[in-house]
């Protein structure tokens, strides 16, 4: 067969092999099968596609519906894949498919005829719908009977099998049920004889689970798809229908609102009032501050139809509120008496241009706190951006257990708009990356400019304010999860968990009543003590389940109870962060519960300090800068302030190409990638004496200026 290379030979190609098209929508470029859902009319037919790769070098190409998710764990199975299956980035190099376009269509292109098409059983005998290959393929989508594209894909030369996604049985275990049930069936055949037939639970036979309880990878070997499944089988979140938005459930959302009341108490204590300001800004208004709209361009989500109808202005979704509130502070202030305003609001926030969302690290929807200020003097604006960056750090380290540095975004990474950025970052060990924690602005006068934000002074002489804005998201909670989770689930700092003490009674029939009514004392007096706390008396599960369980959803601390602690009135008590179990008379069960609350929280953050500081080295040449980085650590470098050699150790250091990440079960079209170059995190405020003589990292013809922290990052 001969390879076509537009749309009109492909369509040409199909009349020939008596193939029609039964739709054809042409729309805007799609790169995910989320936003190719958005803009078509045959929705239910769309298809993901997603190309594997084992250590063998052998290729499948999974075309499945949109809405099922690919259990990559069977599918290796299924398929006999050495070695496990990973996801295969150089879609282009096989099938000639620019990033977001590939389709089983451009299967032609596969000239060594390495790929197996495996086409989802959902689609038999109904329609599909694709991209179509040749030119900005991901333009347009083609929606055709699935077995013309079987035959379509047979032409070219390639096999195609058909897989039932949500029932992948391994072969072996297919067999061995089979044969089971066979073997049963004779012993039960003759009329009046045998046993009765137990009906099979063929879930057991073939190993799947419906409802997956645990951490089935290790965090060392693969943190990317441990932090997925941590996150979704501890409860904390769930998926949703548009990419890059989720579902936060409440153990997640009570971990950010003992954040929340933490800093709103301390921002409260400096004067700052609660406010709320709508979701949704004027064209106008974004971007009359130039730096400001350029800068977040990209990310800005618009609303520009009502109904049928198209709408006067385009309408932003809020990316941040700066050009929200201004034009109001403008309003508010007219005399220095009405100095200083400092209002914050807890809000969610749209930010649109990525392509890879990570759960509560990068998402297309956060919540978060935005404060912004306004003062007459600058002295009084610096100092409040060092107060809310303590605040911030605060919350990390008091909270959260997670230590973080302080300093100065560099200009090249500061806020749009904004005179300079101060900022807390914390590291995270598996990855090797840095990730800014939160952010403290100064503004400057540069958006009183623009809004006019002007006030008279006690000479009466009209001056523009001075303006801060800072916030904190709920990044917080996932950078919680991967500085101190484990290969048994989450690891919660006490001060946060929804749950610090959970009592599990381990009952017996004879004790079955007593140890339940010493467990509701237990509960009582905890409660009593201020703690959160919860006896799980359930009888669906066995103490071992609800002890994993626990272990997996991060609690702090396990209390176990049985009929020999009933005799000795004491209890164990066992820490989630190291396991260490702790025998507890009764009467001193609240202060040492306290006690132990305290301790597990100062052994959390000093670990995970000593982790960072072991993996934050100082370098003053190339060689050991990079040796540095490729160990997967934070790096100290001597730098001349210089832009341009900031961007030189970026594009020098990004050279490698991205990281492309194994998604393993969780994998979908948006196969999540990451950068391998390195950038500034921030100068730090803690700056150690500059030997004499040191040259920049960058530039090495120069004299370095000051000390500053680079990495890879989120």
């Amino acid at each position: 067969m001969s390879v076509v290379s537009t749309r009109e030979e492909l369509k040409a190609k199909l009349a020939e092999l008596g193939i029609a098209i039964v739709s054809e929508e042409k729309h805007d470029a799609v790169m995910t099968c989320e936003a190719q859902i958005e803009v078509v009319k045959n929705k239910d037919s769309v298809a993901k596609n997603v190309l594997f790769i084992d250590k063998k070098k052998a290729l499948w190409l999974c075309v499945v519906a949109h809405d099922r998710t690919i259990d990559t764990k069977a599918l290796r199975k299924k398929l006999g894949a050495k070695g496990g299956l990973r996801f295969y980035g150089d879609s282009k190099e096989i099938m000639g498919c620019e990033k977001g376009s590939l389709t089983p269509l451009a299967i032609q292109h596969d000239e060594k005829k390495q790929v197996v098409v495996l086409l989802d059983s959902a689609f038999e005998k109904k329609n599909i719908s694709v991209h179509p290959c040749g030119e900005k393929g991901n333009t347009a989508t083609w929606t055709i009977a699935a077995a013309g594209l079987v035959k379509y894909v047979e032409s070219c030369g390639s096999k195609v099998e058909l897989i039932d996604f949500d029932n992948l049985i391994d072969p072996k275990e297919e067999k061995k049920a089979k044969a089971t049930k066979a073997k049963k069936g004779k012993k039960g055949g003759k009329k009046g004889g045998g046993k009765k037939e137990k009906k099979v639970n063929r879930d057991a036979l073939i190993g799947l689970k419906k409802v997956m309880l645990g951490i089935e990878v290790k965090k060392s070997e693969n943190p990317f798809l441990w932090y997925t499944q941590c996150i979704y089988r501890s409860g904390m979140l769930e998926r949703y229908d548009v990419s890059g938005c989720y579902v936060l459930r409440p153990w997640s959302f009570s971990i950010w609102e003992a954040i929340t009341r933490y800093f709103d108490t301390r921002i409260k204590k400096l004067g700052v009032q609660n406010c709320y300001f709508p979701l949704f800004v004027p064209e106008r208004n974004l971007t009359k501050e130039k730096d400001h709209v350029e800068g977040f361009a990209p990310e800005v989500a618009w609303v520009t139809k009502s109904g049928e109808s198209e709408l006067k202005e385009p309408i932003a979704i809020r990316p941040t509120s700066e050009t929200v509130m201004y034009p109001y502070y403008s309003q508010w202030i007219r005399s220095h008496r009405d100095l200083p305003l400092k209002l914050n609001q807890w809000c969610n926030v749209v930010r649109w241009e990525f392509s890879y969302p990570t759960p509560f690290i990068r998402t297309r929807e956060f919540l978060w706190q935005e404060g912004h200020s306004a003062f007459a003097t600058q002295r009084e604006a610096e100092e409040e951006v060092l107060t809310i960056l303590g605040l911030y750090k605060n919350v990390y380290e008091d909270l959260l257990a997670v230590p973080v540095i302080k300093g100065k975004k560099t200009e090249k990474e500061k806020f749009a708009g904004g005179l300079y950025t101060t900022t807390v970052e914390a590291f995270i060990p598996t990855s090797g990356r840095g990730i800014q924690g939160a952010t403290s602005h100064c503004l400057g006068q540069n958006f009183a400019k623009m809004f006019q934000i002007k006030f008279e002074d006690k000479d009466t002489v009209k001056r523009h304010v001075w303006q801060n804005s800072w916030g904190l998201t709920t990044r917080t909670i996932g950078v919680m999860v991967l500085v101190h989770g484990d290969d048994k689930g989450l690891v919660l700092p006490p001060r946060v968990a929804p749950i610090q003490v959970v009592i599990v009674p381990i009952i017996y029939t004879k004790t079955r009543e007593a140890v339940l009514s010493k467990g509701e004392d237990l509960e009582k007096a905890l409660d009593s003590a201020g703690v959160r706390v919860k006896l799980d008396s359930s009888e669906n599960h066995n103490p071992g389940w609800k002890f994993n369980y626990y272990e997996l959803k991060g609690v702090p601390i396990r209390i176990e109870l049985g009929p020999k602690d009933l005799e000795k009135k004491t209890v164990v008590l066992v820490r989630r962060d190291n396991g260490q179990k702790i025998v507890c008379s009764w009467e001193d069960l609240a202060s040492t519960v306290g006690k132990t609350l305290l301790q597990i929280h100062t052994d959390m953050f000093n670990r995970a300090k000593k982790v960072r500081d072991s993996r934050l080295r100082k370098v003053t040449n190339w060689g050991d800068f990079m040796k540095a980085l490729n160990d997967k650590c934070m790096v100290m470098a001597p730098w001349c302030g210089d832009r341009k050699a900031e961007e030189l150790i970026k594009e020098k250091t990004g050279a490698g190409g991205n990281e492309v990440i194994d998604l393993g079960e969780d994998a979908t079209d948006e196969v999540c990638t990451m950068s391998g170059a390195a950038k500034t995190l921030c100068i730090p405020f803690k700056q150690d004496p500059m030997p004499p003589g040191t040259k920049c990292i960058g530039f090495p013809e120069r004299d370095a200026k000051m000390w500053v922290l680079f990495g890879r990052s989120y």
